[in-house]
C-alpha cells in the first residue's frame, strides 16, 4: 500500500512513469476524476458516424479519437486527419491511428492548420491548449461543426496553488467559456450549445501527484520533483495524515456551427 511506502520511493515511482499520450490507466487506484455527464468520446463517435471529412485537433496520443472511431463503426467517415504538436505524441498517435487510415500530421499548437479552406465538415478537439477560432472557421465547410471538450477556468487550482501560491484573477479566469464563446462568434461561428461542469478529483498518494504534474505540463510550468521537493513533502504528509487530496477540474463542451448550407 502507498501509505506504507516512503516519500522518496513514491516520488521516484511517479517520476519514472512514461508521460506520452493521454492514457491515464496508470492512475487507477491512485487518483480519480469524475467524468463530465455528456461523455465526450461517445458523443464524438455519434458525430463521426454522420460525417464525411473529419479533423481532430491536438489529438495527443490519439487514444480519444481511436475510441470515438470505434463508436462510429460501421458508419465511419470517408477521411480522417489529426494534428499534434508534441513529437512523442505524434509518434504514438501515428502508430495507433494510421492502421485505421487516419492521416496524422505534426503541427504546432499555435500555428495555422496545414489544410485547405473548407476541407472538413467536422472538427473535433479534446482539451486543446486554446481554440484557434479563425483557423477552425477557415477549415470548416459551410454548415460544418466544431465539437470539442475544453478545459475550463481554474481547473485543478487547489493543486496548482499548493505549488505556486495564490494566482491572480487574470490567471484563474483564463479559459473562461463565455470569453471563448465570444471568440467563436467573432470568427463568424454560431455557438449552438455550451455546457460546463465542475468535477471532483482525488489524489491518493504523492506518486500520482508527481506523475500528473509531469504529464499535464501546463499546470505547474517547469515542474520537477527536485525543484518542488518541499511542497511535495508537505503534501505527502498531508495525504498520509488526512487522506486523499481533493481538487476540482472544470470542463466545458462546445457545439459550434459554421453558417451556410
Amino acid at each position: 500500500m502507498a501509505e506504507n511506502r516512503s516519500f522518496e520511493d513514491l516520488v521516484a515511482e511517479g517520476a519514472a512513469v512514461p508521460t506520452e499520450g493521454w492514457d491515464f490507466s496508470w492512475f487507477e487506484g491512485r487518483a480519480s476524476e469524475a467524468r463530465p455527464s455528456w461523455g465526450y468520446a461517445r458523443s464524438a463517435g455519434e458525430r463521426l458516424a454522420g460525417a464525411g471529412a473529419v479533423l481532430d485537433v491536438q489529438t495527443g496520443g490519439g487514444e480519444v479519437l481511436d475510441h470515438a472511431l470505434s463508436g462510429a463503426e460501421p458508419r465511419r467517415p470517408v477521411s480522417v486527419a489529426a494534428t499534434e504538436g508534441w513529437p512523442p505524441n505524434v509518434a504514438k498517435a501515428a502508430a495507433l491511428l494510421r492502421p485505421r487510415g487516419v492521416v496524422v500530421v505534426a503541427a504546432p499548437d499555435d500555428a495555422p492548420l496545414p489544410f485547405a479552406d473548407e476541407a472538413f465538415d467536422l472538427v473535433l478537439s479534446r482539451h486543446p491548449v486554446r481554440p484557434y477560432w479563425a483557423e477552425i472557421a477557415r477549415v470548416l465547410r459551410p454548415g460544418g461543426t466544431y465539437f470539442a471538450q475544453h478545459v475550463g477556468p481554474a481547473s485543478v487550482f487547489e493543486l496548482v496553488e499548493h505549488f505556486l501560491g495564490p494566482q491572480p484573477e487574470s490567471v484563474r479566469g483564463a479559459r473562461d467559456p463565455e470569453r471563448e464563446r465570444a471568440g467563436a462568434e467573432a470568427a463568424g461561428l454560431e455557438v449552438a450549445g455550451l455546457r460546463a461542469e465542475r468535477l471532483r478529483m482525488e489524489f491518493h498518494d504523492i506518486a500520482a501527484v508527481v506523475h500528473f504534474l509531469r504529464k499535464v505540463i501546463w499546470m505547474v510550468p517547469g515542474f520537477t520533483a527536485e525543484a518542488y521537493e518541499p511542497q511535495l513533502r508537505a503534501l505527502h504528509e498531508r495525504i498520509v495524515r488526512e487522506g486523499p487530496f481533493v481538487a476540482h477540474s472544470t470542463r466545458h463542451l462546445f457545439d459550434v456551427r459554421k453558417p451556410g448550407h
